[in-house]
């Protein structure tokens, strides 16, 4: 029989950013042509070429990695400073702080390297970035470039925040980055819930507590501790990093701090967070002050306070963390291949991160990568509402209101900073303002929790809202819908304990699953699993 000859080439390309990670290059590997030649008479030589075949392609793989590892005496921060140092910017990307919602016109500007939290009239600021310098690159070009980091682990890329680093904050030196690799959150298809609770197929839930210190307020910390170490590396007065906190801020922001070897000092309500939260902040040796009063007093002191002392204030009145937050809304963009869902639903507060969302959408509209924005819900516990209340009034006359507790204590906020940031996001976003009541995102969360999830009560008042959206059909079946978890559920696990043991006062705790106390006795424990295992 005639011989059938085969011939196998085996070549492939990297594309990764280029030293200065501005633009792509494609890196040719060495290719190799094998060819393998079969006949009914043969068969060992078939099973020689391709014990051939298998040590070439071992050897092709090890002289990649001969090529391309770092020397073993660097590390992955001295290798990205090596491949700067040779390649400087020359694209000309620069942020700077201007007044939020300010005029075009305004030639109010700051510096990043500024000190400064308010305008001159006492409002809110905003980071602006040189869009035009941006627009030079179209939109394919960058979902290449953001997608060629992603699941890498190059210095600062490997980060989800730093992977957009040219939108993030695109001065700072990587010598200067101080990141945990955050972000890069997974993005689930809530399969069950959808489908047998709300009656949906496209359901999913960005899972942002499953970042280093358990939520989502790693994604701006990483951004605020770095500018903070590129300002005491610039000989700037910055003695330390401060915030007011209900206890997902302060475990950030001792955790970057402490990776800086930058002190942290941390303002608590007492008695009003989790100690898994408590806990976070004094393991990672910030100073903790634990104070007589709510989130909005330990907010008032940390103002005056950084007012009088060279601490840098870390609260999202500082519009830098921001720039973090939204990457969050470009990674839920990138993990739909770049598809835009129709709804996005954030638990809000302090309100800086429905802005921040907002902000991570419209630029990937502004520079191409999507051609418009998803709809955005916010979602507010009944028991610290303020921003409800104003969308309910048709947002005339804002009052803030006296939080009071509430299982979501991260949101227990009742005179939010961010509020004009929020209004404007929502106005834009054609968005929605919806509540939860603790009973509502007790039942929401344990409900869900059924379905595989473990949700934070935070993400419950997201649930509850969603819930009630698709009874009043504003959000259809077949509406693609993200759901944004903030929190990771095992900070608030005296919630669940009190939940499912059915000792919350007035709730009717509806989805609660307690142990069973049974004997230790074969026939007992046969009753019990035959009664709960009888098919219905």
């Amino acid at each position: 029989m005639a011989a059938a000859t085969y011939s196998l080439l085996l070549q492939s390309s990297l594309v990764s950013p280029s030293p200065n990670h501005k633009h792509l290059v494609r890196t040719p590997k060495p290719s190799i042509s094998i060819s393998i030649s079969c006949s009914s008479h043969s068969s060992e030589q078939a099973d020689l070429s391709l014990s051939n075949m298998n040590q070439n392609q071992n050897q092709l793989q090890q002289h990649q990695y001969q090529q391309h590892r770092r020397p073993a005496t660097e590390n992955i921060r001295e290798e990205a400073h090596r491949h700067n140092s040779s390649s400087p910017n020359n694209h000309g990307f620069s942020a700077k702080y201007v007044p939020f919602n300010a005029s075009p016109s305004t030639e109010e500007e700051y510096s990043l390297d500024d000190i400064i939290y308010r305008s001159r009239s006492g409002g809110l600021l905003d980071v602006a970035h040189d869009m035009d310098a941006l627009r030079k690159f179209d939109g394919k070009y960058w979902k290449e470039l953001f997608d060629s980091r992603t699941g890498r682990n190059s210095w600062p890329y490997g980060s989800g925040v730093w992977s957009k680093k040219e939108w993030v904050l695109p001065g700072i030196d990587s010598d200067h980055i101080i990141s945990l690799f955050e972000g890069n959150s997974n993005l689930f298809w809530a399969e069950r819930f959808g489908k047998e609770v709300l009656g949906m197929n496209d359901l999913w839930v960005k899972n942002c507590g499953i970042s280093h210190t358990g939520s989502f307020k790693d994604l701006g910390m990483t951004v605020l501790i770095s500018q903070v170490n590129r300002l005491r590396k610039m000989n700037r007065p910055v003695l330390g990093v401060g915030c007011a906190s209900t206890g997902d801020t302060s475990a950030a922001l001792s955790a970057y701090c402490a990776a800086a070897g930058i002190p942290g000092i941390v303002f608590l309500p007492a008695n009003r967070i989790s100690i898994a939260q408590l806990v976070q902040p004094i393991a990672n040796g910030a100073f903790v002050l634990s104070l007589d009063t709510d989130f909005d007093g330990c907010m008032r002191l940390i103002r005056e306070v950084t007012a009088e002392l060279p601490i840098y204030l870390a609260n999202s009145l500082n519009s830098l963390r921001l720039e973090g937050q939204k990457t969050a809304a470009i990674e839920i963009l990138q993990q739909f291949d770049w598809e835009v869902p129709d709804w996005v639903i954030v638990p809000g507060g302090n309100l800086g991160n429905i802005y921040a969302f907002y902000k991570g959408f419209t630029m990937c509209r502004e520079l191409g990568l999507v051609d418009r924005i998803p709809r955005l819900v916010c979602a507010q516990a009944a028991n610290a509402n303020p921003l409800y209340l104003h969308y309910k009034a048709g947002w005339s006359d804002f009052r803030s209101v006296k939080a009071i507790s509430t299982f979501a204590s991260a949101i227990q906020i009742g005179d939010p900073v961010s509020i004009d940031r929020a209004v404007f996001a929502l106005k834009n976003s054609d968005g929605i303002v919806e509540e939860a009541t603790e009973e509502e995102l007790m039942n929401a969360t344990s409900e869900a929790d059924l379905t595989g999830m473990f949700n934070c009560p935070h993400t419950g008042v997201a649930l509850a809202a969603l819930i009630k959206l698709r009874k009043s059909k504003v959000i259809g079946p077949t509406d693609r819908t993200v759901v944004v978890s903030t929190a990771h559920g095992l900070k608030f696990t005296q919630s669940k304990i009190d939940y499912h043991s059915e000792r919350i006062p007035d709730m009717s705790c509806k989805f609660a699953n307690p142990p069973v106390q049974v004997k230790a006795d074969f026939g007992s424990v046969m009753d019990v699993l035959r009664k709960k295992l009888k098919p219905v």
